[in-house]
């Protein structure tokens, strides 16, 4: 049974991306690279912005698939997708060490914050993380987690465990929405509760609520919430037809001088939502 449904999930992914291909228009004289991601350098609208200016530099189009990081380098196992882009390091090295990926290269980073309503019901405005999830498990707080496998999923779990030695997954109070992160802060709104993103997201938040959102920043700037981005090319020796070259041009162009320019130049609501870091390794 367990083989069943594992055989069931992998088809559901596999025809997941066939059904998306099908549906890209076909340039003849574009070479067409995909990419699966993580949602948040969709959401923020990141990729928008640098697929014209990678296809302008190489000539190849870049198409891309935008899920949680778990899935993503569950496609990437299924040799269905040629690059990732993700934010789930100790994942990502589990993933190239069991020969799926190669070359992982770091690209940029930004941070995690927990937001929530102005009234704050837990009393956690600038405090260190665990001391606001002891202080929303204390007070039962209402908390959207995305419950998804996605690298901000992971982080937020990997917190619960450090902080309250749990994750409250049997608490009415915490909520697993299986949803985006645009989409579990608006559940996080519309409950008045407290959920944890990347700062690019809830910038992109902050744009769709013309500046005045429901949900403000009330932990940030601790250590333990760096959020770091990396490239990993699938490996072709699992992947015969993986288009290793074209992949490796988009991970050498995102670490190049180029590649880096245009990630820190990307912005909303004049604040940088991605700092360049290729040259940090």
């Amino acid at each position: 049974m367990v083989q069943s449904q594992v055989k069931k999930g992998k088809s559901l992914i596999s025809v997941f991306v066939i059904m998306f291909l099908a549906a890209l228009p076909m340039k003849a004289d574009c070479e067409q690279l995909l990419l699966a991601t993580t949602t948040s350098t969709d959401n923020t609208g990141l990729l928008d912005y640098l697929a014209p200016i990678f296809t302008k530099a190489t000539g190849i189009e870049l198409k891309w698939v935008a899920t949680g990081t778990g899935k993503a380098l569950k496609l990437g196992e299924n040799c269905d997708c040629d690059v990732l882009m993700v934010h789930a390091p100790a994942a990502e090295k589990q993933y190239v060490e069991a020969g799926f990926g190669v070359n992982r290269r770091q690209i940029m980073f930004n941070d995690f914050v927990i937001i929530g309503p102005d009234e704050d019901p837990a009393g956690i405005k600038n405090q260190e993380v665990c001391s606001a999830l002891q202080e929303i498990t204390e007070k039962k707080s209402v908390f959207a987690s995305r419950g998804d496998e996605s690298g901000t999923n992971k982080k937020e779990i990997a917190l619960w465990k450090q902080c309250v030695s749990q994750v409250p997954q049997q608490q009415e109070w915490y909520m697993q929405t299986g949803q985006g992160m645009l989409a579990t802060i608006n559940i996080a709104a519309e409950r008045s509760g407290y959920t944890m993103t990347d700062r690019g997201t809830f910038i992109k938040f902050e744009a769709n609520s013309k500046g005045y959102p429901p949900l403000k920043i009330m932990v940030e700037g601790d250590a333990s919430m760096l959020n770091q981005y990396s490239v990993i090319e699938v490996n072709q020796a699992r992947c015969p037809n993986v288009q290793t070259a074209l992949a490796r041009r988009f991970g050498d162009w995102l670490v190049s001088k180029e590649g880096q320019k245009a990630i820190e130049n990307f912005r909303l609501l004049d604040k940088q939502l991605f700092i360049p870091n290729a040259s940090a390794e």
